[in-house]
């Protein structure tokens, strides 16, 4: 059995929404360590989402669309006998929460035509409604492990 991993990297919250999970957003948006332009990115694109959701509180719209996004059930793959399986399981809090922040930066980054920025708040509006890719990919992470729940006795 695994012993508990003590060692983990505790983000602290950021400065304009003192929010750890927009710090947490802010680095997975980060890219070859420039956290800075990583931060404008995010702070525009939470001032994008006040004015096209028109809201006061763009972090509400942010914490819907990480609740929307986050997996309940995902697939693990597991070696039987010569044969792999994927054996559903269930996720982690911390995990769910960083697959749905991964997912919905993915989804942006994915997309053509805008500035990061404004493809992420438009990423995050859709994620608040259960609309977009990120909340496909929940869906087909759901469909997985669903379809594999006969293999769940290999669970571990």
């Amino acid at each position: 059995m695994r012993r508990k991993v003590n060692n983990r990297n505790i983000v602290g919250p950021e400065m304009v929404y003192s929010s750890v999970k927009v710090g947490k957003l802010i680095n997975y948006v980060m890219y070859d360590g420039k956290k800075n332009a990583a931060r404008t990115i995010v702070y525009d694109c939470l001032n994008a989402i006040k004015d096209q959701a028109k809201v006061t509180d763009p972090i509400e719209v942010f914490e819907t669309a990480l609740k929307n996004t986050a997996p309940q059930m995902e697939v693990r793959s597991r070696r039987v006998g010569g044969a792999n399986y994927q054996v559903p399981r269930e996720v982690r809090p911390e995990r769910r929460q960083a697959l749905s922040m991964k997912w919905i930066v993915e989804a942006a980054r994915s997309k053509k035509g805008k500035s990061l920025s404004l493809k992420l708040a438009d990423e995050i509006i859709l994620a608040s409604k259960n609309e977009g890719e990120a909340v496909k990919k929940r869906e087909n992470t759901h469909k997985m492990a669903e379809a594999n729940k006969a293999f769940a006795h290999f669970a571990w």
